[in-house]
């Protein structure tokens, strides 16, 4: 006979233990969405703000996990031309931004250092995020829609996977490069962003419902590699998290991953179907 407290307890304990990050997750994902949808509806110099602001906390991350080392002179100017890059884009377009990340690619290799190409490749990477959010945003209300559409399979890709997982676990998806992402979790992520991408597909555009179909989920499955992409480098240097500013959910690396292969397929397809200054337009109406 068991004792008091023994066994069948530890079940309710663990699970508590399990859930207890839900509170903040779910507070600060509603003040995510709630500054992404506002600065996606004002546009403009507003939006450039905020996006130059986020990647350049999402490259202040990279550059501490890269280097090794606290923040350097150096570092604090490559976040700071980071964040120009997107401000500059309303005034000067991707000619401005890709000029500002290319300078702060050199002043990168210039000042060497550990991590150098690490450095660059964080640079390149953000900058193409920049660019390919902004382009799409553009300055009609199609971007707000198509900004919309992007956010909506990202984020209910990344809850599903979330809750799916951690209720229901199972076989692990790469357990080499992240022991906590189970298949259980990918699939839920797979079957709710698509879904979730198809409804919106459906209620802002007239285009036929099986391109919002395959685009969901291509986005939906893009999203859950640049997850396990950038697991994988923090596991090369040997971190968990990349940062604690989100309550609930780690560093602005950890919540934006998922958007950089996304983005950057809303870029292309939208930029090849309907033309680089039409990418939302070329997104969602065909």
């Amino acid at each position: 006979m068991s004792e008091p407290g023994d066994g069948p307890s530890e079940a309710p304990r663990s699970t508590r233990r399990l859930w207890s990050d839900l509170g903040p997750r779910l507070i600060s994902a509603l003040v995510l969405i709630c500054l992404t949808v506002a600065a996606l509806y004002v546009g403009s110099y507003f939006f450039a703000a905020v996006v130059g602001a986020v990647f350049a906390g999402a490259y202040r991350e990279w550059e501490t996990m890269v280097s090794r080392a606290p923040l350097t002179p150096v570092g604090f100017g490559l976040i700071g031309l980071v964040a120009l890059s997107g401000l500059l884009f309303p005034a000067f377009g991707p000619t401005g931004s890709l000029a500002i990340i290319a300078l702060a690619c050199v002043v990168a290799l210039v000042a060497r250092g550990e991590g150098m190409w690490w450095r660059v490749l964080g640079l390149v990477i953000y900058g193409a995020i920049i660019i390919a959010a902004l382009m799409m945003r553009g300055a009609s209300m199609a971007g707000v829609w198509a900004g919309v559409y992007l956010g909506t399979v990202v984020w209910m890709t990344d809850s599903a996977a979330f809750f799916a997982g951690r209720q229901i676990g199972g076989e692990k998806l790469a357990p080499d490069i992240s022991p906590s992402k189970t298949w259980s979790g990918a699939l839920g992520g797979l079957a709710l962003g698509t879904g979730a991408g198809l409804v919106v597909w459906v209620l802002v555009t007239d285009s036929p419902w099986w391109i919002g179909l395959v685009l969901s989920m291509a986005i939906s499955i893009l999203g859950q590699l640049g997850d396990l992409g950038e697991s994988a480098v923090k596991r090369h240097f040997r971190i968990k998290d990349s940062g604690d500013i989100i309550p609930g959910h780690g560093g602005l690396m950890d919540r934006l991953d998922s958007l950089t292969f996304g983005v950057l397929l809303v870029l292309l397809i939208g930029g090849l179907h309907a033309g680089f200054g039409l990418v939302a337009q070329g997104l969602l109406y065909w």
